[in-house]
């Protein structure tokens, strides 16, 4: 999902650069008050850090020419976005709001000039992730290594590769900020409105045309897909610095294979309540529940006895508001558990026993 990129002006920057600069020349004992050479215990410190700044910028560079000729530019009518070479067969998976509802794409890969055709396999925007596939796959293709998300730890660091604002082959670093958070994408700017479940924080930078790329842990496997920067109502819901989300490589995986061997998803792993609804607010216009406007017969709602009209307010302990709220709740669950539902009928309050479906 895109964000706008935001401008800081820092006016007193030269005043606190002065003041850095000041405390480093104590620091390194650079006054008139003496030549003194550094204790033999602090040089073998600034030694010690300085091989640690340099092994951490081998690790880098290693990594980005590892990893990086496996990410590809993928341009559409509208706008462009990011991909990962899945495998030698030319596959290629992105975000499903990259491809959006077009068929046929215009490919720029690391190992070449030349721009490639492309089409699409398949589109999954329950989970934001599609397929595409080169029509023509050029020598020195090379597919990207996808790691293991059990093996994904808060404070690891990462690398975001990808074409922000149309700038190709870009990195950017930072940490695994946190793991597991839910978060849903809006509809606008050609978003698909999904609840994505199990997504991957992280400080490294994500800008429009980062979406589609490749998150990668310092063994060059891919970790993730980055796909949605959180935005700041307080500055004019422009990208919120350093929060940033991509999807965990298991979700990458399960899905990019379905596609690939099948040409659609049959098994999401998301549960489902089998409806449709919308959002009803309270006698003070505020969100109150989600109204089901259809109920799937022989779904979960249906054999729990829940009919169209009813009212969700609550799915286990978890309030529920607006139907994002819903999709939140359900994507914390599996298909085939049973939770208790709490909804009204006619103003009165209810309770069913729902063995859930999957979307």
């Amino acid at each position: 999902m895109d964000a706008s990129l935001s401008r800081r002006r820092a006016r007193r920057l030269p005043l606190s650069l002065a003041t850095g600069l000041c405390a480093l020349a104590l620091v390194s004992g650079c006054s008139d008050s003496g030549t003194a050479s550094p204790e033999p215990a602090s040089a073998a410190r600034q030694d010690s850090a300085s091989r640690a700044v340099a092994q951490l910028e081998s690790d880098y560079q290693r990594v980005i020419n590892d990893v990086l000729p496996s990410v590809v530019q993928i341009q559409t009518a509208d706008g462009l976005g990011s991909g990962i070479v899945y495998d030698d067969d030319g596959n290629i998976v992105t975000n499903a709001h990259v491809v959006g509802d077009e068929k046929s794409f215009k490919v720029s890969v690391a190992t070449g000039e030349k721009v490639l055709g492309a089409s699409l396999v398949s589109s999954y925007p329950d989970q934001d992730l599609a397929v595409i596939r080169l029509d023509d796959r050029p020598d020195g293709l090379r597919a990207a290594k996808f790691g293991d998300s059990e093996k994904v730890e808060v404070g690891q660091i990462v690398l975001a590769m990808g074409s922000p604002l149309g700038l190709s082959s870009s990195v950017t670093q930072g940490i695994v900020s946190a793991l597991g958070r839910t978060v849903s994408e809006s509809r606008s700017g050609g978003g698909t409105g999904a609840t994505l479940a199990n997504m991957v924080q992280t400080s490294a930078a994500i800008n429009p045309g980062n979406s589609g790329g490749a998150l990668v842990n310092l063994n060059s496997e891919v970790i993730g897909i980055p796909t949605l920067a959180a935005t700041d109502p307080a500055l004019g819901n422009s990208a919120a610095p350093g929060i940033g989300f991509a999807i965990p490589v298991s979700t990458v995986k399960t899905i990019a294979d379905q596609i690939i061997d099948k040409g659609t998803v049959t098994d999401s792993g998301r549960a489902a309540l089998d409806i449709t609804g919308r959002t009803v607010v309270d006698d003070d216009y505020q969100p109150a529940g989600v109204a089901l406007v259809s109920v799937a017969r022989g779904g979960a709602a249906y054999d729990a006895g829940m009919r169209v009209g009813d009212i969700i307010t609550r799915i286990g302990d978890t309030e529920v508001t607006t139907i994002t709220s819903l999709a939140e709740a359900l994507a914390a669950e599996q298909p085939g558990d049973r939770v208790e539902v709490t909804y009204t009928r006619g103003g009165a309050t209810r309770t069913a026993e729902v063995t859930l479906g999957e979307i």
